[in-house]
């Protein structure tokens, strides 16, 4: 179950964090969570609403430690109150990007992202998850085949493929990740580009948040090189483009039956029958051409 089914509203009234009365108004879009702005006296704040979702490797403790890791980081937002099911946040008063924004500006996403890797694990307080892209899709197919997913009969064929791209990948660097870079999740006020969300963050290779934004925002070969470039601070070789072209694909496979799951467990309504055929062609589209890249 992806959130609690007790009225969110009421009970965010009753956190001990109010001097007065307060105005609730839902934040739209979360595809894991509920999200609210509340105002009091002037003051606007994000509230997120969430149980731990065991099925996605969603814990809450994991979450808080990493939002107030990437605050004090100066990545994202301040923490205001972090007590399950409910995380309050200081409000940015700016645009969620698209995936045209993220293109648009790749410089910028990645130079947050680099510092997200290298200064929030810095600031950590207590333990932490891993985030493994390759147990996260084992882990998914087990659930998958127990709860007689329409998409039972892919299922060897998704870990064939899993196989295949973690052999590619290789031995790893590792770094704190956000693991989750939807264009959403980046924020651009006024003086700066913010990272929301850290439900997924953990430790992981690079190579998982560069795929993922690769992947979530379409980026071609030319951006993709440009990023690699921008990243490590020099060309890619082969080695690197073959692992990274790996973990585009590992990203897709991911997205694609994290919509599986939340097709039958989810109780936030969104079409994630639609989202998981979109993931699941773009994936095939990738691992074909991996596949041919192998073979040349």
């Amino acid at each position: 179950m992806t959130a609690d089914t007790s009225d969110p509203e009421t009970l965010i009234r009753a956190l001990p964090i109010w001097g007065g009365p307060i105005d609730i108004e839902p934040l739209h879009g979360g595809i894991t969570n509920r999200n609210y702005i509340v105002s009091e006296k002037g003051r606007r704040v994000v509230v997120r609403y969430g149980q731990d979702i065991p099925e996605h490797g969603v814990m809450r403790f994991n979450e808080f430690a990493a939002a107030k890791a990437a605050a004090m980081a100066g990545v994202s937002p301040g923490v205001l109150y972090a007590s399950a099911p409910f995380l309050v946040m200081e409000f940015v008063a700016g645009r969620s990007y698209r995936a045209e924004d993220v293109r648009r500006n790749l410089h910028g996403c990645v130079a947050l992202m680099k510092r997200v890797h290298r200064e929030v694990a810095a600031c950590l307080h207590g333990p932490t998850l891993c985030f493994n892209v390759f147990h996260v899709i084992r882990n998914y197919a087990r659930i998958l085949a127990g709860d007689h997913s329409r998409k039972e009969s892919g299922l060897p064929g998704y870990l064939r493929a899993c196989e295949t791209l973690e052999r590619a990948v290789g031995p790893i660097d590792l770094v704190f990740g956000h693991n989750d870079l939807l264009a959403a999740n980046f924020i651009q006020d006024d003086a700066r580009l913010w990272l929301v969300d850290w439900d997924y963050a953990g430790w992981t290779t690079p190579l998982f948040d560069l795929g993922g934004l690769s992947s979530n925002n379409g980026l071609d070969r030319r951006e993709n090189d440009a990023m690699l470039s921008e990243y490590f601070e020099k060309p890619a070789s082969d080695a690197l483009w073959r692992g990274f072209q790996a973990m585009v694909c590992a990203s897709l496979l991911r997205e694609s039956m994290w919509s599986m799951v939340s097709e039958t467990r989810s109780t936030i309504a969104f079409d994630y029958v639609s989202y998981t055929e979109e993931n699941l062609e773009r994936f095939e589209r990738a691992f074909a051409a991996f596949e041919e890249m192998e073979r040349s």
